[in-house]
């Protein structure tokens, strides 16, 4: 019997075809739209001083190895916990061990940094500084000190450049602080202290190669109200977001970009890429109940984002800067039990395909829960913001990532399920297929609703042909959903082992990493059908194997 029947009879079998949507009918030999992979450009971490673990680079290698990360990008860098600066009698002096210890490594993987220049060494950092985590990042300025960070930075440049050479450095980013517009959070200062310091650090680094390239403000999640348009953060009650009959109808806008932006022609200052955080969610204080509340928006937000901030720097003096989107997720939650389920491998799959050319990066925080911002985990799954589990067992939303990484670098048809590439050096044609139920377009997954009510998505029908092929041509069909690929679900059918034992681990891996696949040929005439009910936040992957 032919494989296309049989893969077809199995796929009745699993729950039926769903009729009445067109059919999808593509040529292999299609025009192409050349495209980047910007979801394969960086991926976020914790802290540095985390990248010094074994399984930390274990896991570093596998996501670079499948996923193609080329850059990953944490916090404190310049924390004590990496003793870049010893001061004695007055005098500093630099200690770079540390750092080299983590860049050689990282670089032997095939990873480059992208320099988060955070947070304050206790010798710079203002006396009774506040700190941040329980790792106590420093993170109150002193202006009074600012020589010495301007000396620190552009100390660190230069022993970088000594270090791996001119070339290799030039291709880094080096990024000022992180989500400075949090007064509460990570920069216990003014927005005209963060744009000094940004001036310090750029100039720093310029100062030992012009060519190198520098950007910020690193700011939070956009919003829909004013509360970051002061010198600091305020918490006294413009109340938008809880009155708002849709948060979706809102304008919403990135933290601090504008003002940044102005800042930096007054000054003449370089700015070669805007960074910032669109989590598709927003935290506003309530003054009036003295508690933040969180929102999900819906799931176009960070296109919308991308759009509006390609529209300000377009007419601003640096139209030609990159976005760096350095820190992105379904929420800024490393509890948010929805990081370990499906959902999230929908939404990373259709964000990614839909945002195609609005970035140069859409940093994915984070590829792995050795993570410590709120200490350890207290369990194997506790929400963290990984792809991958402590134990080293991969989420669906690193299948998300592998899946996209498979993709070739032609446009050759998309719509809002199915994306159809060709490679252009083998012209192999890669498709993606995804289902995210569009009875959840209004907000994007995030445990302000329960996993149940996410099961009850609608399904979708897949009815895709491809032409133009050579007689018996295989295609690999790999499937992630509920029952494959599902590592929490799996974990719980097997009682919540806490922790697992080894032999355990070992099983559990294997059902992680090994989706259901299938193997289907083209006919006679060239042509190949694929039909499928797709599961509510399932993804299926079309790859050409010969």
């Amino acid at each position: 019997m032919n494989k296309i029947i049989l893969f077809t009879i199995t796929l009745l079998l699993q729950g039926g075809l769903c009729f009445g949507q067109k059919p999808v009918s593509v040529s292999s030999k299609a025009a192409g739209e050349k495209f980047e992979h910007f979801w394969s450009k960086s991926v976020g971490a914790g802290r540095a001083n985390e990248g010094l673990r074994a399984g930390w680079l274990e896991q570093l290698e596998k996501v670079q190895q499948n996923c193609g990360f080329e850059y990953v990008r944490f916090h404190g860098i310049f924390h004590d916990d990496m003793f870049p600066i010893f001061e004695k009698d007055g005098k500093y002096t630099y200690n770079w061990q540390y750092i080299d210890d983590l860049f050689d490594r990282m670089l032997d993987l095939n990873v480059r940094p992208f320099v988060e220049l955070a947070f304050f060494p206790t010798p710079l950092a203002a006396e009774n500084s506040k700190t941040q985590f329980w790792w106590k990042a420093n993170i109150t300025p002193d202006e009074s000190k600012y020589d010495e960070w301007y000396n620190l930075v552009q100390a660190f440049t230069q022993h970088c450049v000594d270090r791996y050479g001119i070339d290799e450095v030039l291709t880094w980013y080096f990024e000022v602080w992180n989500e400075p517009n949090l007064y509460y959070g990570f920069f216990d200062g003014t927005k005209s202290q963060y744009f000094e310091l940004y001036k310090q650090s750029v100039l720093a680094v310029r100062s030992v190669d012009e060519r190198l390239k520098v950007g910020g403000p690193s700011s939070s999640n956009f919003v829909a109200d004013g509360r970051y348009d002061g010198e600091v953060e305020s918490r006294d009650g413009d109340l938008i977001t809880f009155t708002a009959d849709n948060i979706n109808d809102l304008e919403w806008k990135g933290s601090w970009i504008v003002d940044f932006l102005e800042y930096c022609e007054k000054e003449e200052l370089p700015v070669d890429f805007i960074s910032t955080h669109p989590y598709p969610t927003d935290y506003p204080f309530n003054p009036n109940t003295g508690k933040g509340k969180d929102f999900s928006r819906y799931v176009n937000s960070t296109k919308d984002d991308m759009e509006w901030l390609n529209e300000v720097i377009k007419n601003s003096a640096y139209p030609t800067a990159e976005i760096h989107l350095t820190e992105w997720n379904t929420s800024p939650n490393s509890r948010d039990a929805m990081h370990d389920f499906l959902p999230p491998a929908a939404y990373i799959a259709k964000v990614n395909l839909d945002c195609i050319g609005l970035a140069n990066s859409l940093a994915f925080w984070t590829f792995t829960d050795i993570f410590e911002e709120k200490g350890g985990g207290e369990s194997i799954f506790h929400g963290g913001f990984g792809m991958i589990n402590y134990q080293g067992l991969v989420k669906p939303s690193y299948h998300a990532y592998r899946m996209l990484h498979q993709l070739g670098d032609e446009k050759i048809y998309h719509n809002d399920y199915l994306f159809v590439s060709r490679k252009s050096g083998d012209g192999k044609i890669v498709a993606l297929a995804y289902n995210y139920p569009e009875d959840h377009y209004n907000a994007v997954p995030s445990s302000i609703k329960k996993i149940d009510q996410h099961k009850n998505g609608k399904s979708r029908s897949l009815d895709f042909n491809l032409s133009d092929l050579k007689s018996g041509t295989m295609f690999k069909i790999e499937v992630l959903d509920w029952e494959s690929g599902n590592i929490y679900d799996y974990w719980e059918q097997m009682g919540k082992p806490e922790p697992p034992t080894r032999e355990q681990i070992k099983v559990m891996k294997n059902y992680a990493e090994n989706l259901d696949t299938d193997l289907v040929s083209a006919d006679e005439n060239g042509e190949v059908s694929f039909q499928r009910t797709l599961a509510p936040w399932s993804l299926v992957l079309i790859e050409q194997v010969n």
